[in-house]
């Protein structure tokens, strides 16, 4: 573990850390932060310390809408040990911030909070529980107003429902392709439903934490879990009054994201703490505040309506999709582009009417997660799609074939998919997969309920459900998306090293591998070391969108290849050949036509190094027409298909998920191990929104901020899992690779809750699932 420079106390960073094995693209090395992580050995933010460090902590607000009449901070300041108490007046520079180019979100709350848990104050202590102390001791007068939470009133009433000053829709973006009027006067089949989708909460294990120490020039170094550093200092800097080159950014270790690390949280506040009393100030969030301390996942409100030919074939769609994004933009604007542009799926249809809403609400504020958008479209027109089937007296996995889009076949937004889509080979392939046993029912384990003994199988029926989801990666929307990296080659204790630096936030998802795997294939040298992620190396985008294996991975590869370039060109100068006709493999040059080994790197480096930074773009974007909805948005897409097989006790209304079966295409695997595991992941993120994750709000207030009323899915929840992985590469992309990580967040919520409808006959048009839906009368 590395620690950083200019820092006299014990700070302990991730990263720095070689990469075990041989490992290449294509294998499956060891994580060299797993055996870390799973000793309890792994330093994460929270575990951020350095001697004579103060404790910063944050007062929020208990209303979801007041006015801010007057703070009291005399008392609080009075209380020994106590060294700063900081209010919007005390905000050093710019008192707005935003992620997305809106500056919408206040620092510390100036005249009004907008949501429960907005930050009005912050304290700075010599001890965690002084600095809650003197929270408690701050007086906040507030005159409360009724807060406005119900979205679908705001997009009939903008300008009289106003959150913010611009009005109450964030974004409005319609899709329009061919005429759907006239194609509903020739439809033979027409299906129609409404669908709902709760808020779901990231759950990462590790709450934001972060470390903020002064600088000898004036400035802040941050050791912050995040996941874009380049993004988190544009916003930092203007709000502490400082220049960029004076805030300095190191990725601490970061226990999950999911994209609830995208937007910032205890940054700017632990900066400001820092700057006022001169000394290094933690902040570290416990569970309760965690919930109120990021974003969440939009909860959705859809409508939609599908008309056919008697045999299934699709002819217009018109739908309504409506997300909810708090108080604040976030990636409201991003998340309805996505929705909107994947609000039908993977499938052909000529006539399409999409209108897609983003709006302000005092609801909790929400933003990035797993699938962006496309998560809440899949759940409704997956649920269409089975709709289709039953109407037209078709099989759900026919009804899905028959319209499938292919390569060649245009999107709703006109996009053409130019890469392979064997959306039809997926189907059979699942379909082909043999179907799990019946249990032992013997064993308490296997029903509904488990060892809670709450049934012994009397009322418990089977079901089998199918979903599709059609995903987005990378950047979209013609977002100048970038990933850089710096490649040292040189030789360490007489033996070849690689030294890998980027500033790409190692969230999880096991990236520090994949950098190390792609070194160690394109120089040809075994040890290979990642540097600890900083703003010290140029952008390296956002671990989101499923895109770092595509950008870092191509950026990586891009420094490797200039690197063994120059490396090659050395060689030929010594061996007295042309560069052409040189390679490198295990630590060996060789001469490529007769398999001679002319020499060892460590022979052509000697003293010397060769050090390269290459920048890696992925191919333009455009942003999607205002009116219409069309144009090239996205750079790639990904397929992931489910089947959900499910035990139900309708009388108890208990689920238990009994296996779920999935088929991806990757374009090209590069770490079988990890890609397996991100697929199970995010198989496991889409059970929780089926059947257990939401958080409950009534009247803008939070209910249930805890892991114990917050459920998410436990070993013994996770089922079984089979897998087929499709490799299709795609020409675009480095090694062909597809982004791999948020496509089974898709597929497999709507399989679970098709799996439950078979199961019930219940319409089950809401999700999470609840065990009322399943028993009640009157339910969705």
């Amino acid at each position: 573990m590395a620690t950083p420079a200019k820092t006299p106390g014990p700070v302990r960073i991730p990263g720095g850390v070689a990469a075990p094995g041989r490992g290449g693209i294509g294998e499956s090395p060891l994580r060299p932060d797993g055996t870390l992580k799973v000793a309890g050995e792994f330093a994460y933010a929270s575990d951020l310390w350095m001697d004579g460090m103060l404790w910063g902590a944050t007062l929020r607000s208990p209303h979801p809408r007041a006015l801010i009449r007057s703070i009291d901070i005399g008392p609080a300041l009075a209380l020994p040990g106590v060294l700063a108490v900081l209010t919007h007046e005390d905000v050093p520079g710019r008192k707005m911030f935003g992620i997305d180019h809106t500056e919408d979100q206040p620092v510390l709350a100036i005249d009004q909070v907008r949501h429960q848990g907005e930050p009005v104050a912050l304290v700075a202590a010599d001890h965690p529980e002084t600095a809650r102390r003197a929270m408690s001791l701050i007086a906040v007068d507030y005159a409360v107003l009724d807060p406005i939470t119900d979205p679908r009133a705001v997009i009939a009433d903008p300008e009289g429902l106003k959150v913010q000053d611009r009005g109450g829709i964030t974004r409005y973006q319609p899709v329009r392709v061919g005429d759907v009027d006239a194609a509903k006067a020739a439809a033979e089949v027409v299906v129609s439903g409404e669908y709902e989708v709760g808020i779901q909460d990231q759950a990462f294990l590790g709450p934001e934490s972060g470390l903020a120490v002064p600088s000898d020039d004036g400035g802040i170094d941050l050791y912050v879990s995040t996941q874009w550093l380049h993004n988190d200092l544009k916003q930092i800097a203007p709000c502490l009054g400082l220049s960029e080159d004076q805030v300095h950014l190191t990725l601490a270790g970061v226990g999950g994201a999911f994209g609830g690390r995208e937007d910032l949280s205890m940054q700017i506040h632990a900066g400001m703490l820092a700057l006022r009393t001169g000394r290094p100030v933690k902040m570290s969030y416990n569970r309760y505040e965690s919930f109120f301390g990021h974003v969440h996942r939009h909860p959705a409100w859809m409508r939609y309506e599908y008309g056919a030919t008697g045999d299934g074939r699709l002819v217009y769609a018109d739908v309504e999709i409506i997300l909810d994004g708090g108080a604040y933009t976030s990636s409201t604007m991003n998340v309805v582009g996505n929705a909107a542009s994947l609000g039908v799926g993977p499938y052909e249809i000529p006539n399409i009417r999409i209108d897609a809403y983003g709006v302000y609400t005092n609801n909790p504020p929400c933003g990035a997660m797993r699938g962006f958008g496309a998560v809440q479209a899949c759940f409704a027109y997956e649920s269409m799609m089975d709709r289709l089937a039953a109407a037209c007296g078709l099989g759900r996995i026919e009804v899905r074939r028959r319209n499938a889009v292919s390569q060649g076949s245009r999107l709703a937004t006109g996009q053409v998919i130019e890469s392979p889509a064997p959306l039809a080979e997926m189907l059979a392939r699942l379909e082909a997969m043999p179907m799990p046993a019946e249990p032992d029912r013997s064993d308490l384990r296997n029903l509904p309920g488990g060892v809670s003994q709450s049934t012994r199988g009397e009322g418990v029926v089977r079901g089998v459900g199918y979903g599709v989801g059609l995903k987005n990666i990378c950047f979209s929307e013609g977002f100048d998306d970038l990933s850089t990296a710096r490649v040292r080659l040189e030789v360490i204790g007489g033996e070849a090293s690689v030294l890998v630096h980027t500033a790409a936030a190692e969230v999880g998802q096991g990236l520090v591998t994949v950098q190390a795997q792609v070194a160690r294939t394109e120089l040809g040298v075994q040890k290979v070391t990642i540097a600890p992620a900083d703003d010290r190396v140029g952008d390296a985008g956002s671990s989101s969108a499923s895109r770092q294996s595509y950008m870092t991975g191509g950026a990586v590869k891009r420094a490797c290849e200039a690197v063994r370039a120059e490396l090659l060109a050395r060689a030929g100068r010594r061996f007295g050949c042309p560069a052409g006709e040189l390679g490198v493999a295990d630590g060996k040059i060789v001469r490529l036509a007769a398999g001679a080994v002319l020499g060892t790197v460590e022979d052509v480096l000697g003293d010397g190094a060769i050090e390269e930074t290459r920048e890696f773009h992925h191919r333009p974007t455009a942003r999607m027409d205002p009116v219409t909805g069309q144009g090239r948005s996205h750079t790639q897409l990904a397929l992931c298909v489910h089947r959900a097989v499910v035990d139900v006790d309708v009388e108890l209304g208990l689920v238990k998920v009994v296996e779920l079966a999935a088929v991806q295409d990757v374009g090209k695997i590069l770490n079988r191990l990890s890609l397996e595991g991100q697929i199970h992941g995010g198989s496991a993120q889409g059970l929780g929104l089926a059947v257990m994750e939401e958080i409950v709000v009534s009247g803008g207030l939070v209910r249930n901020p805890s892991f114990t009323d917050y459920l998410i899915p436990t070993i013994l929840d996770m089922p079984p899992m089979r897998l087929d992985i499709l490799e299709n590469p795609d020409p675009e992309a480095p090694y062909g690779l597809r982004g791999a990580g948020e496509p089974p967040t898709l597929s497999s919520t709507p399989a679970i809750v098709a799996a439950i409808r078979d199961a019930t006959g219940r319409p089950l048009t809401r999700v999470p699932v609840r065990p009322e839906h399943i028993t009640l009368p009157e339910a969705p």
